[in-house]
């Protein structure tokens, strides 16, 4: 079997992008990687889950995105080579051996990602990460078998910058960190397939002013306010599209006509031996990475579209609700509020013939646009250094008013999903119409705000 460690392709090899215009491949071992079956399955899982039900172009893939972080990484690689080798600056420099190691991490992130990655992880107990690791690492896997023939241990290496083990923090830093290749091609492509300006930044300036040191990645001060300028958009990129309400409205009855689904197995294990074959070792809750890599957004939507037909009359309105893009409505709830109202709440919506457990839900959504180093607790995010003329660090919230106000401040809501049904006009004469303005009644008065 052919080694090829440094293996260069006669000619590089790139794809068009309408983000990063082209992503350039000189390696054959990358070349490999992005043929492997277990890479090209990403071509089938949407990026953003639900949130293309409420932003129609954001129908981008996994796939765009990984070569996406694959070129800001090999970016990144040759500036670091022309600017702050170890030959030019030192120990503190770059060393140019631990290349291929970081373009294979930076294009395998997200290898272990499913279909509605995080929903479906949280209704079934998969973890993506330990999958991408498994991936890696199994060699029933093509990505091992060609990871493999760069050397022994390769697979092994790879996988530990994932789990941010490397003993090289700049090569972890450079794939996972609170401003790293990952976050900086998500928010622009996401930016730019849902059609917003919020994700934008200046990535030529922030790749400009970027350079390693002993203790991973820092950037230079005269590129201090296009930080700033990422750490802003990435706030209002989470506030306005990722947790847009109708995407979580979305993602709630996904959750529950899952979790339906599973209930229904464990009833009656011979519920879908007729269809949804691929789903069944995950109603088991007994499944293989093979069976996990037969899985895509096509799988789940095909299970769908035959649950439309089933004779549980729950699980074929969640179907008929995902599929044809029926959110659930929602109101702010306040934490801490009267838990009385919330239970008057969900009496109604049983009163009417709703099943609370499956067409209500209180859902939250947070984040900490930035952080910084707390050393009270045992985890913490790296925080963004800034390089002084006289090489020292300092941490960008010290220097920058604009991010000290978002720093450890959590960003987002909590909200109340119930049937749009509910909310009935004023002029409804039907059997429950006391019943649903009520229920209204309670939203518009700020029971819920």
């Amino acid at each position: 079997m052919t080694q090829y460690k440094n293996q260069l392709l006669p000619m590089e090899k790139v794809f068009r992008d309408p983000v990063h215009n082209y992503i350039h491949v000189q390696h054959q071992v990358i070349l490999d990687l992005i043929n492997s079956k277990e890479f090209q399955r990403l071509r089938r899982i949407k990026q953003l889950g639900t949130s293309s039900f409420t932003f129609h172009g954001a129908e981008h893939s996994r796939f765009s995105h990984s070569l996406g972080v694959y070129e800001i990484a090999r970016r990144i690689c040759d500036i670091f080579v022309r600017n702050y080798s170890q030959e030019k600056i030192g120990p503190d420099g770059w060393d140019d051996s631990e290349r291929l190691v970081v373009l294979a991490a930076a294009l395998l992130h997200d290898v272990g990602h499913g279909p509605y990655s995080h929903t479906f992880e949280h209704i079934f107990h998969t973890n993506h990460e330990a999958i991408t690791v498994e991936i890696i690492t199994s060699p029933e896997t093509e990505v091992y078998q060609i990871l493999n023939r760069v050397g022994a241990g390769f697979p092994e290496k790879v996988a530990s910058v994932i789990t941010k083990k490397y003993p090289n923090p700049q090569v972890v830093q450079m794939i996972s960190s609170q401003i790293d290749a990952d976050r900086m091609d998500y928010l622009l492509r996401d930016a730019y397939y849902t059609g917003t300006e919020y994700g934008t930044f200046d990535l030529t300036r922030i790749l400009r002013v970027i350079r390693p040191y002993s203790g991973g990645i820092a950037f230079s001060m005269n590129g201090m306010h296009a930080v700033e300028d990422y750490i802003v958009s990435r706030y209002q990129m989470y506030v306005q599209v990722y947790f847009h309400p109708v995407s979580r409205g979305m993602e709630v009855i996904l959750e529950h006509l899952l979790n339906r689904a599973a209930k229904l197995y464990r009833k009656d294990p011979n519920s879908f031996n007729g269809h949804s074959q691929l789903l069944l070792p995950f109603l088991k809750e007994d499944f293989s990475l093979a069976d996990y890599l037969k899985l895509d957004d096509g799988v789940l939507g095909t299970s769908f579209i035959q649950w439309q037909e089933e004779s549980d009359a729950v699980l074929s309105d969640l179907a008929q609700r995902f599929l044809n893009r029926k959110p659930l409505k929602s109101a702010t709830f306040v934490k801490g509020k009267d838990d009385q109202t919330l239970v008057e709440l969900e009496q109604l919506v049983e009163k009417v013939g709703y099943n609370p457990k499956y067409y209500t839900a209180i859902n939250s959504s947070y984040d900490l646009p930035y952080d910084f180093y707390r050393p009270e607790e045992n985890r913490h995010r790296t925080q963004i250094e800034i390089i002084r003329k006289d090489d020292s660090l300092i941490e960008l919230s010290q220097l920058s008013p604009l991010v000290a106000a978002l720093a450890g401040q959590t960003q987002g809501d909590q909200r109340f999903y119930f049937p749009k049904e509910m909310l009935a006009p004023q002029e409804d004469t039907s059997l429950f119409s006391e019943t649903y303005q009520q229920f209204s009644r309670h939203i518009k008065n700020g029971a819920i705000e």
